[in-house]
Parts: structure tokens; sequence; C-alpha cells
């Protein structure tokens, strides 16, 4: 290992500069103000929440766009067990469809920022960056209710896909959990989850020396990986053994012959390799032993 990876994790296992932080913080005031100034919206029970990497304090200087929420919940979508029919849950038929939702959505951010300035995606609106802000990424949600009986639920938020495609997570959950294994690993967790997506962001190196797993992975797998690492695993005080530790139990449980079908997301909720997930054991098998040899363990 003739590389200071010491050095370079000690780097990457810091959060993006004040100065960077700043500029995320304006595109989130901006965005709300957006909202705040439309007809169709201001009167809605609407709330603009962080998520992602942002919020969970896991992002890096080569990643530090912000990602938002807009919350609506004059309307919930919902998911009942069996037996339970939706006049047992008090569920009542919805005014507010999420088609016109988004769109309003859109409506508001275009008024404000201007038409250039904003982007129609699948599942989310992406704002341009400028020199005031990062650029920034705000998906429409109504809130999702998995019900475990006539009267408890999960509280979650759910979209549509402009593809029909149906999104559900739980960022509240993920948002608690998170500091959770934070403070439990003496704030080692996030700062080993940095260490990795700063790796996987140098996937040009990684291909030019023959590694091409790293454009598979994305960052939030990277995160729910590490999760998934016991908290004894992160007793060292300095970053090689950290990262030594954390790349071997996760490359151990992700062999063909072992079975980590129980891991989930940060949220504790949502299996991590389910097949509706975009990500595979396999691909993230070989991330793992491609950023092993990297780095040169033995």
């Amino acid at each position: 290992m003739p590389k200071d990876w010491e050095s370079t994790f000690t780097h990457w296992a810091k959060g993006p500069a004040a100065t960077e932080s700043e500029r995320c913080e304006n595109a989130i005031r901006a965005l709300k103000n957006a909202i705040a100034q439309s007809d169709a919206l201001k009167n809605r029970n609407t709330e603009i929440i962080l998520q992602g990497s942002y919020r969970n304090r896991v992002n890096v200087r080569q990643d530090s766009d912000v990602d938002l929420g807009i919350i609506c919940r004059d309307t919930f979508y919902y998911h009942l067990p069996q037996g339970i029919t939706k006049e047992g849950a008090s569920i009542t038929p919805a005014i507010y469809q999420f088609a016109e939702y988004k769109n309003d959505v859109e409506n508001a951010l275009v008024n404000y920022f201007g038409r250039s300035e904003v982007t129609r995606g699948n599942k989310a609106f992406d704002i341009k960056a400028n020199s005031y802000r990062v650029e920034a990424d705000l998906a429409p949600f109504f809130e999702y209710r998995h019900y475990w009986d006539g009267s408890r639920y999960a509280e979650g938020v759910k979209l549509l896909s402009d593809s029909g495609k149906e999104v559900i997570n739980y960022p509240e959950q993920h948002y608690s959990n998170g500091v959770a294994k934070n403070d439990n690993t003496s704030r080692r967790y996030k700062r080993c989850v940095r260490i990795l997506k700063n790796l996987k962001n140098l996937k040009n190196k990684m291909e030019e020396d023959g590694y091409n797993s790293a454009k598979e992975i994305p960052g939030f797998l990277i995160e729910c990986l590490v999760f998934n690492v016991p908290d004894e695993n992160f007793s060292s005080s300095t970053y090689v053994p950290l990262v030594r530790s954390a790349l071997a139990y996760i490359y151990n449980n992700t062999r063909p012959s072992d079975d980590c079908s129980k891991w989930t997301e940060v949220n504790n909720i949502k299996y991590l390799f389910h097949s509706s997930q975009p990500w595979t054991k396999a691909e993230t098998h070989q991330f793992i032993s491609n950023a092993w040899d990297y780095i040169g363990y033995e």
C-alpha cells in the first residue's frame, strides 16, 4: 500500500467546505420562496423537506448539490393490510390528484426562476446552479401511509414518475437511523460513507487501472451498505483499518454463497437487495472487491 491512504481518507472524511454549505442553504431558501409565492400552492398543506446526502451529512465535495422534497398532505397514498378496508381506516376519496400537483409545482418554479433555469425530469425538477446557489433537485411527493391495522401506520412519501413508476421513500426514518448509527460509532459511520463515496468518484481513475465497477454504484447504495456494517466494526480511530473493516464485512456478506437478504436501506424498512432495486448483489460485491484491490489491502 504505497500511497498515503491515511492522509487521503482523513481529507475525504470531511464534509464540504463552509462556502459550499452556504450555497446549499441559499438554494433551499430560494425554493421555499418559489413555493410561498405560488397562488396554486400557498394555501395547500405543503412542507419542503431536506433529503439525500446533504441532509444526512454524507455529501462530499464533488457532490454538493442539494436534494429536496415538497410533500403535500392534502392527499395521501396508502397501503392497507389484508382484511382492512378504506372505510375501516377512515380513508375518503382524494380531490387533489398527483398530476395536477406536479404541474402546480412546475409552474411555481418556472414563475420564480424562469423557464431556462428549470428542467422537468421524470421524477423531480432540476434547478440550475449559479454563483449564489448550488444545483438543486426538488421532488414532489404526496404523503404515504403503510398501515399496520386500521389506525397505525408507518409514514413515508410517494411520487409517481412521468413514466408511471411509483417511488416510495421514508426520509424521516432514514435521517433518525443515520444519526443514531453515527452516534453509536463515535461519528465514524458517516465519515466512512464519505470516504467510500469519494473513492467511487474516482471511477475514471479506477477505470484507467482496470476497475470498471464504480460507475454502476450510486452514493445512496454506499450509504446503505455501510449502515449494515455492525457498530463494533467502527472501533478503529484511524481510517485505513476502519475502511478495511467495513469493506471486509460487506465483501464477506455479499458473496454468492452468503445471505444479506435481510439488509435494509438506512430507513430500516425497505430491503436493500429487493428485486425492485436498481442495483444487484453481484454488482455491489464487484465494486467492493475492486475498491479493496485499488486501495491495496491484503
